[in-house]
């Protein structure tokens, strides 16, 4: 598999990869690596909250809110 980046971004990935004191081809590769776990553990999690819904496992709206509203400041 190719992946092209434009100039500007081989130019950061070269300096991250300075700074990591590794090749910007393993940059890239930790990034896609976080990025693919990431997004199983949150297909996961939708997966999970749709078999909850038909289940009929609901939370009101207030209770949503309020579990928002933590989230957003912890």
């Amino acid at each position: 598999m190719e992946v092209h980046f434009t100039p500007e971004q081989e130019a950061q990935l070269a300096q991250i990869a300075t700074k990591a004191g590794t090749a910007a081809e393993q940059v890239v590769a930790n990034v896609v690596t976080s990025y693919l776990e990431e997004k199983a553990r949150f297909l996961a999690a939708v997966e999970k909250g749709l078999e909850a819904a038909e289940r009929g496992e609901l939370i009101e709206e207030e209770e949503m809110d309020a579990r928002f509203e933590a989230m957003l400041k912890g």
